[in-house]
């Protein structure tokens, strides 16, 4: 049995909805929220169980037969400025739910970020070292959260602790796909392209706030979220784990890339406007990413990765395009 905290979430649904399709017993904690919320996300493979995370507790202190905890819950906003909020969700929520695994001698897999890499002066190495760790300078409070519980988790192996039979920490990259509409703010640049596409607008991009990087060649490693859901399966299954996995395609794809596969799975021509970056963003804005993916190809990772065209194709004609866009 699996519990998946997030479940409702967007990573979190579609991994529910793969692992029921394949009969496996999963149980979400999560909140579903209010009409148009997070609830849609499950409408095609509603759970068994679903647990609101302050009941949470409750249930780890009588239940026996979790064989793995996938927690993917977070506050994620990397605009969030309530750091006393994303402490205790980001931080303490991880640490107590790695400390039951350990004790259970459970599976733990929980989700850290590319935003833990910064600027990517220090490259993109999903090294657990504490030399290394030490050397990421997150932008954000967000990227911060990740990067500190990653720092803990590296000084519990440092130190010989009383640790998971298995775990991994996986730095998601720039996860783009169905089921991410309850975002907000933080929904992928893919569906905000194309609705600025469908809206009868061209894409706009921001313009570059480093005079060494052209407008729309900041570059990102984009990931389908198909993609994701493989790789986290097979990090439930593999036998042997232990360390920090970066989940992207290792290849850095431009936005302006990004725009122009929006306008070509749309049928329609390409038009790119730039427009000036927000202030609040500027500094903050991580303007190339690539997941250097040997650690979790090592493990014997064989998936091929969707290009960004393939997944932006698939995304926008086999759900942005249909009359229920959900997964």
């Amino acid at each position: 049995m699996i519990l998946v905290t997030g479940g409702a979430g967007f990573i979190g649904s579609n991994l529910h909805a793969a692992l029921a399709a394949s009969g496996q017993e999963v149980i979400i904690s999560d909140w579903l929220g209010h009409e148009g919320s997070k609830w849609r996300n499950l409408y095609h493979h509603p759970p068994a169980t679903m647990l609101r995370p302050e009941e949470l507790d409750a249930f780890l202190e009588h239940d026996m037969r979790l064989t793995t905890i996938v927690h993917l819950g977070a506050i994620s906003e990397t605009t969030a400025t309530d750091a006393d909020l994303v402490w205790h969700t980001n931080f303490t929520l991880s640490q107590k739910l790695w400390n039951w695994c350990a004790a259970r001698r459970v599976r733990f897999i929980y989700a850290s970020s590319a935003a833990t890499y910064g600027d990517g002066s220090a490259g993109f190495d999903d090294d657990l070292s504490l030399d290394y760790l030490r050397k990421l300078r997150p932008l954000n409070l967000y990227g911060w959260s990740k990067h500190a519980f990653d720092l803990w988790v590296a000084q519990q192996n440092h130190e010989h602790a009383h640790m998971p039979p298995n775990w991994a920490g996986v730095k998601f990259f720039n996860v783009y796909g169905p089921n991410e509409y309850h975002k907000g703010k933080m929904i992928s640049v893919v569906k905000v392209k194309h609705d600025e596409v469908r809206a009868g607008g061209p894409a706009k991009l921001f313009k570059s706030d480093r005079p060494d990087i052209a407008d729309g060649e900041q570059k990102r490693d984009f990931i389908y979220i198909d993609d994701v859901v493989a790789s986290l399966r097979f990090l439930i299954t593999v036998p042997q784990l232990s360390g920090l996995y970066n989940l992207g395609t290792g290849t850095a794809r431009s936005y302006a890339d990004l725009a122009r596969a929006v306008c070509a799975a749309n049928g329609g021509e390409e038009r790119i406007e730039f427009i000036d970056m927000p202030q609040n963003l500027r500094g903050q804005y991580q303007s190339f990413t690539a997941a250097k993916m040997d650690r979790l190809r090592g493990l014997g990772f064989n998936h091929e990765f969707h290009t960004l065209e393939q997944g932006i194709t698939a995304y926008i004609q086999n759900h942005l395009l249909q009359a229920d866009p959900y997964k």
